[in-house]
């Protein structure tokens, strides 16, 4: 029996956790840095006491980049078994997070299941869930009843919630004095800004914010603190609205910390190449050095279909600045709900951003694997090559769909392969193209 109600309580109290010792070994680091680390809120493990399938992760200042997979049921795309295999799919790549974002029906079957299966972090937004688990309109919603769909979720075993309390009457404000290109694009946020337009009240999320911080106390739920006003196209990014919501953010932060509450701060976004640098850094600044989730950022509005790309640059980018969390962005994003091979591509370009950036930040053991490549291909051992690739499956595929006629080099150079000519030279043998040796 737990003698503490959550892990920056432990650690407070220079508790070692489990959860704290997996994260050490998995990040090769002592047990004591994570635990000092969770106690300042530079890092946060989102472990929720009923998910007891769960395969703890850190995620925050000196440790590996992690990825998000989004996936769940809407409206228009309501085949739970084809959620299920994108969660296959998601697991099998080493995804460290899952956030089941279903905004039809009843939900709470799938997400059970899911929680019961997967070694990976579940996330959730209760906002989206809200209309379809109360039956009710947008405008028929009270605040207590926002707060009971947030407590289902957290008894449910859902390890961090995206709560979009920044979004308040002084942050909408902002907003409002400098316009957008694109106006709100965050769902929840939406939907909030609708709720509180056509009730006239503050924000619920907001105005109850103790309460919903001893909901996610009672069952360590890490609060991830969504970025309702985030910019949606490159125009909007770094302006009033994203800017008074971060400052929002910031003194949230220190209220959940105050309770012992984990926090993670979301991002955008949208913004230009030039920009996320300094976005990263403002945002470690104001929000206190908590752990920085960022959807993105999309570098270029125009690449519909190939927005795993533009999302792959502006993560590497933003995570080799200081992000810590990279929410996946797959080829369908604007333009419908993925398929099985857009979440294979979203998760694939997302898990090369996210190492490519440890790799700039110094993260232990981050160049190992691209050093045990850098051998393999010396050797000119496919296999080898293979079985250290990201997906194993599609590089071996494309080495055998246009086979060479000597399997120590491939179809693009044949004999004249460098890393061949260069061995056999300092090998002491001859090199011929012309003639068999």
């Amino acid at each position: 029996m737990r003698n503490y109600k959550t892990q920056m309580e432990a650690a407070r109290r220079g508790i070692i956790t489990p959860e704290m010792k997996t994260v050490a070994d998995k990040e090769f680091t002592a047990p004591e840095t994570i635990r000092a680390r969770v106690a300042d809120g530079s890092v946060c493990i989102p472990a929720n006491i009923n998910h007891t399938a769960l395969s703890a992760e850190g995620i925050g200042s000196g440790l590996r980049t992690k990825i998000n997979v989004n996936l769940g049921i809407s409206g228009d795309a309501k085949d739970y078994d084809l959620e299920m295999q994108k969660v296959d799919m998601s697991i099998k790549f080493g995804a460290e997070a899952i956030m089941d974002l279903s905004n039809y029906g009843k939900t709470n079957t799938f997400r059970r299941e899911l929680i019961a299966k997967s070694p990976a972090m579940i996330g959730t937004v209760p906002m989206y869930d809200a209309i379809g688990y109360l039956e009710k309109d947008l405008l028929e919603i009270t605040a207590a009843d926002f707060l009971k769909v947030v407590r289902a979720h957290a008894e449910e075993g859902v390890d961090f919630m995206t709560i979009h309390a920044g979004i308040n009457r002084r942050a909408v404000e902002a907003f409002k004095r400098d316009p957008r290109k694109m106006n709100i694009v965050s769902r929840g946020g939406s939907l909030l800004f609708a709720w509180m337009a056509m009730t006239g009240n503050e924000n619920p999320f907001f105005e109850h914010y103790d309460e919903v911080l001893e909901i996610l106390r009672e069952y360590d739920v890490t609060i991830s603190l969504g970025d309702a006003l985030r910019p949606g196209c490159i125009d909007d990014s770094t302006d009033a609205g994203q800017i008074a919501e971060l400052i929002e953010l910031g003194a949230l932060t220190e209220r959940a910390w105050a309770k012992d509450v984990q926090v993670m701060v979301e991002g955008p976004g949208h913004m230009a190449m030039n920009e996320i640098a300094a976005n990263m850094q403002l945002q470690k600044r104001i929000c206190h050095n908590a752990p920085f989730y960022v959807l993105g950022p999309l570098v270029t509005d125009i690449a519909p279909g190939y927005d795993h790309i533009t999302s792959a640059i502006g993560g590497a980018i933003a995570a080799a600045s200081g992000a810590d969390f990279l929410c996946y962005v797959t080829p369908a994003e604007h333009l419908r709900l993925p398929d099985l091979n857009d979440v294979k591509e979203g998760i694939v370009a997302s898990k090369i951003a996210a190492h490519a950036a440890d790799i700039a930040k110094g993260v232990p053991h981050a160049r190992d694997k691209d050093n045990a490549m850098a051998e393999a291909r010396h050797a000119v051992d496919w296999d080898k090559m293979f079985d250290i690739a990201i997906d194993p499956d599609k590089a071996k595929a494309y080495f055998e769909s246009t086979p060479p006629a000597d399997r120590h080099t491939c179809s693009m150079c044949g004999k004249m392969c460098a890393v061949r000519t260069t061995n056999m030279i300092l090998n002491g043998e001859e090199v011929k193209f012309c003639s068999e040796k």
